[in-house]
């Protein structure tokens, strides 16, 4: 008994087959890669080549994953199921309910034409987009608030990008979303949701580079709004608010989600007390779910403060001090190097298609992936430390830098440096712990 089977993909669309997910012990497996090309089809050589090995030796079974790898229409695909059989091959689609010889055959078959031909005319489609991703041209849609489409990339509005460009100064210097999206509504009147503006914070397109359904990174594709400086700087802001307490990344008190009671571990919150007919104010951090009976006493806002200053000044720069700067510095090289090696491979491939070595669309292809891989390198480098760390933890362990700050400045730098203050208490005293995010 002779077993053989058959593939066909598309590059883009797919990757290669493994030759094991048959289950059987096929004699042979033929494979067909598909062209990329603006016009015409597929001329399936090694689907030729099937026939005519059929045709000097019987094969018993023909694997197949589904119909439609026969032919680019519903009538070569007809056409070449009908050969098969009257050739005595026995066609089984692993991924589709059509086997020969099923008594249901031309139900199924019926159906299994209409099936295919969905699936012909949406690969169609998707092949169209995979020229557009080769060509790095922006993907089917509307293009992103602030931009418009241009013929082969995005295109800056300039009577809407300065809304965006806002936003994001906004949220570099506050660090808070919540804080950003009611800015822009109060300025400009543009009304957004926190989802949105979570969006647009994390949205490729603003940073030059175009996104693909697949998660695929191509960068530098066209002008950005912000530069890849702020780009990572806002990937940080989002990283830290998010090991915040919910709704205190845009509090209006600096320790607001940072501080922690170390007896009874609950988060605390600020809480403000007035007196009837007076002005003044008095605030204090108070436990928020506390189990104990009674429970945690309240300490002076402004205590805790001022220990935070003081604890800052003197262990931010030891901290800093104690980091693995050779180590880290390793790491970015390393990653420079990277970056710079598939640079090297992207500037030959115009050499390769000019001497013969590689045809247009393999080189396409092969630029496609070594821009993803750039992107994906670029990436990993932003998510590391600012080289300056050390000169920026001198800077801030003057305390009148801090006293300089107001409270949305102070919590910006506070939320930069530090993970978690928690509160030891020692009877009726107590003491801080200032956990730092490194």
């Amino acid at each position: 008994m002779k077993i053989i089977a058959y593939t066909y993909t598309e590059p883009l669309l797919e990757p290669s087959v493994d030759k094991a997910i048959w289950g059987w012990e096929v004699d042979r497996v033929y494979q067909d890669l598909g062209k990329l090309e603006s016009s015409g089809y597929s001329t399936r050589s090694q689907l030729q080549q099937l026939f005519t090995d059929c045709q000097i030796e019987p094969v018993d079974y023909l694997l197949i994953r589904r119909l439609e790898e026969l032919g680019d229409t519903v009538e070569e695909v007809s056409d070449r199921v009908n050969q098969l059989e009257a050739m005595g091959v026995a066609i089984i689609a692993t991924e589709q309910p059509y086997t020969s010889g099923n008594s249901h055959l031309c139900i199924d078959l019926l159906k299994l034409l209409h099936e295919i031909q969905r699936q012909q005319h949406s690969r169609r489609i998707r092949t169209g987009h995979a020229r557009n991703r080769l060509d790095t041209a922006p993907p089917p849609g509307k293009a992103p608030y602030g931009y418009r489409r241009g013929q082969d990339k995005y295109i800056i509005d300039r009577s809407t990008s300065p809304v965006v460009k806002d936003f994001f100064e906004h949220f570099l210097l506050y660090g808070s979303l919540r804080g950003s999206v009611r800015y822009l509504a109060k300025k400009y009147g543009k009304k957004i949701s926190v989802t949105t503006g979570r969006r647009w914070l994390t949205n490729p397109v603003y940073r030059g580079d175009t996104a693909y359904h697949n998660s695929e990174i191509i960068s530098n594709t066209h002008i950005p709004i912000i530069s890849k400086e702020e780009a990572a700087q806002v990937d940080r802001l989002l990283r830290r608010n998010s090991r915040l307490p919910s709704r205190t990344a845009s509090a209006p008190r600096s320790l607001a989600g940072l501080v922690v009671c170390g007896e009874c571990d609950s988060h605390m919150t600020v809480t403000r007390v007035t007196q009837r007919h007076q002005d003044k104010e008095y605030l204090y951090l108070r436990p928020i779910s506390c189990p104990h009976r009674p429970k945690c006493r309240a300490i002076t806002y402004q205590d805790v403060l001022e220990n935070t200053i003081t604890k800052v000044c003197r262990d931010l720069p030891l901290a800093v001090a104690g980091m693995n700067f050779p180590q880290m510095d390793a790491i970015k090289n390393s990653l420079g190097e990277a970056i710079a090696r598939q640079q090297e491979i992207l500037e030959q491939l115009p050499a390769l298609v000019e001497t013969g070595v590689l045809d247009t669309e393999t080189a396409k292809l092969r630029a496609y992936k070594i821009r993803t891989e750039i992107s994906a390198l670029q990436a990993k480098l932003a998510t590391l430390p600012p080289v300056n760390l050390r000169s920026v933890a001198v800077a801030v362990s003057i305390p009148q830098f801090w006293l300089d700050l107001s409270e949305a400045e102070r919590r910006f730098y506070f939320r930069e440096f530090i993970r978690q203050i928690k509160i030891i208490r020692q009877n009726q005293d107590w003491e801080l712990q200032v956990i730092f995010i490194f």
